[in-house]
């Protein structure tokens, strides 16, 4: 069956189609990683967008389901250069094209990536749709017109309810924003005992779970979406220890006067070298954003940029200056993609002991026997 793909610049691609049958549209972007294509379609961060894969051939070790970074899929489409019908890997379970229809993602193969990947490097991400329908072209034009990009991306991604990971040493609450697996991977990893909350819980509930530390996870869409977290953040830093990824990263960045602002094609792959300042050590990260903090907003702030990417030199570190709170825009997390930088959770847990060592908190216990003298 033959798909088709329309940029709305006019440009058409015709290729085969997999997966499932219709139509959908979305921001068209592209990844850069060689392997990881099931952590890619299961990353929540991709909520609204149809991803091109630039590596030619997708499909070939199939799918398992231990290496899902959500419950399921959030792609609006699936762009690659070869589809392998016949996986070879004594994990896979499944293949892509029955994990796309099982969830109405609609895939195309067959086209040349490499232009559309040169396309989008030039003019920037666009709104694209993906059919496999036998509409005339002006047609699909008239329903790419129409299309609104998503602003709600958060919502639709984040846990409804609250629901925990025990552990028996720090307990951290993880705002969900749209999370990936592999945060909360590497929290239980270390023993902490993980509280994760909806993307709109607010400061009170937060603090009636007794947090030690906070960690704000990585999600899709603008930042500047998702205000009640801003609101949230502000209340609570300096209160509890904070540690923001990807998303994160921009609103605790937003929490604290700067700005964001939307890259011309983001950065999405498993091989983006950053810079730490301090030590002018360059790890090899996993990264998947669209956006990132405005350089010049940093300045009069109380952020301090910790690092910096080596390719376009934008932020992907901040802490503050006097609070127990940092943030990185890439994934430590990985998945897929190096573990060089899963060293921040340590870091963030060493925080959280320190503050907990300079401002020891008064034990739940003695805060009812001073709440029951008061009553009397």
């Amino acid at each position: 069956m033959q798909a088709r793909l329309l940029l709305e610049d006019g440009t058409l691609f015709t290729g085969a189609a997999f997966g499932a049958d219709g139509e959908s549209a979305g921001e068209v972007v592209f990844n850069t990683g060689i392997t990881g294509y099931q952590e890619v379609l299961s990353d929540p961060s991709y909520c609204g967008q149809i991803v091109t894969m630039t590596y030619p051939l997708i499909g070939n070790y199939g799918i398992t389901r231990d290496d899902f970074e959500a419950i399921r899929p959030y792609v609006h489409g699936f762009v690659v250069r070869r589809h392998e019908v016949t996986p070879s890997n004594w994990r896979a379970e499944y293949t892509v094209d029955r994990l796309l229809k099982e969830y109405g993602i609609v895939g195309i193969s067959g086209i040349d990536t490499r232009m559309l990947t040169r396309k989008l490097r030039h003019f920037g991400t666009m709104k694209g749709i993906l059919t496999t329908g036998s509409q005339p072209v002006d047609e699909l034009k008239e329903m790419l017109g129409v299309t609104e990009l998503m602003r709600d991306q958060v919502a639709r991604t984040s846990t409804k309810q609250l629901f925990s990971s025990p552990g028996d040493k720090e307990r951290i609450v993880l705002v969900d924003f749209g999370a990936k697996s592999g945060i909360l991977r590497e929290l239980t990893k270390r023993g902490c005992d993980v509280v994760v909350v909806p993307h709109d819980t607010t400061a009170e509930e937060i603090r009636r779970l007794r947090p030690d530390g906070i960690q704000l996870s990585n999600g899709p869409g603008d930042p500047k979406d998702v205000p009640h977290a801003v609101n949230m953040i502000q209340e609570l830093l300096g209160e509890i220890p904070i540690f923001g990824i990807c998303l994160g990263h921009q609103l605790f960045a937003l929490a604290c006067g700067a700005d964001t602002g939307k890259l011309k094609f983001g950065h999405r792959g498993g091989n983006h070298p950053v810079k730490e300042l301090t030590t002018n050590r360059c790890y090899i990260t996993s990264q998947n954003h669209g956006y990132t903090v405005v350089e010049e907003s940093v300045q009069g702030t109380d952020l301090v940029v910790t690092h910096i990417n080596n390719n376009d030199k934008t932020i992907e570190g901040l802490k503050h200056a006097n609070m127990p709170a940092f943030s990185v825009q890439y994934h430590p997390e990985a998945a897929p993609g190096p573990y060089d930088s899963s060293y921040l959770f340590d870091d963030f847990i060493e925080m959280i002991r320190e503050h907990k060592h300079n401002q020891p908190q008064v034990s739940r216990q003695a805060e009812l026997v001073a709440q029951l003298k008061g009553e009397l």
